[in-house]
């Protein structure tokens, strides 16, 4: 179960590095615009707030990974931390933003931190 856990973590940290480089680096290109439905104008003037958001799925995305090369008890205690930061940011971007982070983000995370509980 700890292989399956760490693949899952994984596969979290790897949904955050993509979703950095879209926001912070392709933000005003097609896929950029298509995520939001911006025009071209749109995603010029709202850039500086998307590279904002990139950063920080960086961070949760280097939280995820030091969690996996950590030695236990920290690498335990970071995948858990970071995984709540995901449910939480997923939850609140669910609630105020778009329905589809809770398929996207929260849900991904949940099921993983259940299984990092369970593996743990």
């Amino acid at each position: 179960m700890k292989v399956v856990a760490e693949i899952l973590v994984g596969a979290v940290a790897a949904f955050h590095v993509y979703v950095m480089v879209l926001e912070m680096f392709l933000w005003q290109g097609p896929r950029g615009r298509a995520l939001h439905g911006l025009n071209a104008d749109g995603a010029k003037v709202t850039a500086p707030l998307a590279a904002n958001q990139g950063l920080y799925n960086g961070f949760l995305a280097a939280g995820l990974v030091w969690g996996l090369i950590a030695s236990d008890p920290v690498g335990f205690q970071a995948q858990v931390f970071f995984l709540c930061c995901v449910i939480v940011a997923g939850a609140y971007g669910a609630a105020t933003a778009s329905r589809k982070i809770l398929f996207v983000q929260f849900a991904p995370a949940a099921v993983t931190l259940a299984a990092v509980l369970v593996a743990g």
